[in-house]
């Protein structure tokens, strides 16, 4: 199958499995033959030759032991397949995770947050039903019957050609049906999907779909996903059990087959009765394991709808920030060069799109650096490219001389504190949130950067000060408490870059003069790089670069820009009228 090729490939202990199931199913078979050699013994000693209680006792006890053994082996099938399915779950699961980290928040962005939870949670719990049921019944399934036919063969020539004739008709039923199954399968599980995105989508917009009065017609959307995923799930259950029913039809006409011949030539005197009852005893465990199989053919089925989302996950190519760089501890001096960078990316519809075209400009350390421009001009690009979260198409970024891809990302990130326009915080503490970037940052040293952002007074007010959680995204605070916490954690990180998108631009006039003079502060042991669009902040930069469609169109200092830049004085222009509206 091509789940169990690809499951190859990332499961380190997928062939130690698949050696203990075939040794577990084959031991198996050796004990169902024993079993029906010894019953098949011990009823023809006692019904056909009388012999006494006493005198079929050792072939009782050797019955008991076979019984025993049986057992046994099962219980080791079940904690075997247990520990194995548990210990492969796990392992993908994290590598599914390591491999989202390393796609980076740029793959995120394109996929939606509901699908990918989805994924990670009930597509990899859905190997469950492969791990624990349906590899260990095909493995039964090719053994089992195999060595009862050589027994079979070598005791009834004309049995064991009535069986070989029979078997490979129900694989073929099962193959057909299955067909059917499995592509109503994966159309049930991208609605699980779609649903799952979907309900997620609408919890967090949920404020904004109160607002608008489009609750109710959400709720009805819903209900028709839902109606769809369960008559989907009701016609996948409905071939699941024809599957079944079909198998079950087919085994018990081959068993009536094999029992009236067998009876025939009994009647006639051509057949031994111990050996008749010996191929009678072992021809439903022949049709067994088959049967077995249809029966867990459906939960096969879900499990390898979820197992080929995991894989394209895991066989998305990863950006070329992955595969550069050495682990080694990145260093930057006093300068830092964008030179002739190009960046370009491809939308939904393949269409090449040129985010970047030849940008160059240096920083110095504490030199503040506002970058300018309207929306699409290539701003968030550039953040990224520093955040390494892309890799530039041409060109270069360089720490003095040196180009930052000789590093590798995780190494190179650990020069940049990023002050986001959206920060996320997570459903943690407030200290939490403030340390996440140095975990063993001391309270004092907390206390220090929420001050320097104009934090600590709002803290104090609260229940439990800095051991208050702030819920999920931050839904207790303001937005300009989201910023300027954001801010405090970009500054506890203390690395030398210091990138600020939007650092100012929920805050009001007051707030934003005491967060300037905290940048103005500790600009001297950095580079600050400012993305902004309010007038106070683009102004107190020691540099501004002026972007649009991609390219440095203008550089300099607000002064000189005012009197040499038209279309720096026509984003001026349009950023004073943003701010008098507001």
């Amino acid at each position: 199958m091509k789940i169990n090729k690809r499951l190859l490939q990332y499961v380190k202990t997928m062939r130690i499995y698949v050696l203990i199931v075939g040794a577990l199913s084959l031991l198996s078979a050796i004990f169902i033959i024993l079993q029906s050699h010894s019953i098949a013994a011990i009823i023809n000693a006692v019904f056909l030759r009388k012999q006494s209680l006493v005198q079929v006792m050792g072939a009782l006890l050797i019955l008991l032991a076979v019984l025993l053994a049986r057992a046994a082996v099962i219980w080791g099938n079940d904690i075997a397949t247990n520990s194995v399915s548990g210990t492969v779950k796990s392992d993908l699961r994290l590598r599914l995770f390591r491999h989202i980290f390393r796609l980076g928040p740029m793959y995120v962005r394109g996929e939606r947050s509901g699908e990918i939870a989805n994924t990670t949670t009930e597509a990899v719990e859905a190997l469950d039903a492969y791990f624990n049921q349906f590899f260990p019944q095909v493995c039964a399934t090719m053994i089992i019957p195999l060595a009862i036919l050589i027994v079979v063969f070598s005791t009834d020539l004309l049995s064991g050609i009535v069986l070989l004739v029979t078997w490979p008709i129900l694989p073929v039923f099962m193959i057909l049906i299955g067909l059917q199954a499995n592509a109503m399968t994966e159309s049930r599980w991208r609605q699980m999907s779609l649903l799952s995105a979907h309900f997620l989508d609408v919890l967090q917009g949920m404020t904004t779909l109160k607002l608008f009065g489009r609750n109710k017609i959400q709720q009805e959307t819903i209900r028709r996903i839902s109606d769809r995923y369960g008559d989907t799930t009701m016609a996948v259950l409905r071939v699941a059990f024809l599957s079944s029913f079909v198998m079950e039809l087919g085994a018990t006409i081959s068993n009536a087959i094999i029992a009236v011949e067998i009876g025939l030539r009994l009647l006639y005197g051509n057949i031994p009765f111990e050996q008749a009852f010996f191929v009678l005893l072992l021809t439903p465990e022949f049709y067994q394991p088959l049967r077995n199989l249809g029966t867990q053919f459906h939960a096969s089925m879900n499990s390898a709808a979820g197992a080929e989302r995991i894989f394209d996950i895991l066989e998305t190519p990863t950006t070329p920030e992955t595969t550069t760089g050495v682990q080694e501890e990145a260093k930057i001096g006093q300068t830092l060069l964008i030179n002739d960078v190009h960046y370009a990316y491809r939308d939904a519809d393949g269409q090449r799109h040129e985010a970047l075209r030849g940008v160059s400009f240096a920083i110095q350390r504490g030199q503040k650096v506002a970058i300018i421009g309207r929306s699409g001009a290539g701003k968030s690009t550039l953040a990224n490219l520093l955040l390494r979260f892309i890799e530039p198409g041409g060109g270069s970024i360089k720490a003095d001389q040196r180009d930052i891809r000789e590093f590798s990302a995780t190494a190179w990130r650990k020069l940049v504190a990023w002050q986001p326009q959206r920060p996320y915080l997570f459903n943690t503490t407030v200290a939490a949130n403030i340390r996440l970037g140095r975990p063993k940052a001391s309270m004092d040293e907390v206390i220090e950067v929420a001050r320097m952002a104009n934090l600590h007074d709002f803290i104090q007010s609260l229940p439990q000060g800095y051991e208050t959680p702030i819920g999920e995204r931050g839904t207790r605070l303001s937005g300009g408490q989201l910023q300027r916490l954001s801010l405090a954690r970009a500054l506890l990180k203390g690395s030398p870059i210091l990138l600020l998108d939007e650092a100012t631009s929920t805050l009001d006039a007051e707030s934003e003069t005491r967060v300037l003079r905290t940048i103005d502060h500790v600009a001297p042991d950095h580079f600050v790089l400012i993305i902004a669009h309010r007038l106070h902040t683009i102004s107190s930069a020691d540099l501004i670069i002026v972007l649009e469609d991609g390219q440095v169109i203008a550089r300099g200092t607000h002064q000189e820009l005012l009197t040499q830049s038209p279309a720096y004085q026509a984003l001026i222009r349009a950023y004073e009228d943003e701010e008098a509206v507001v």
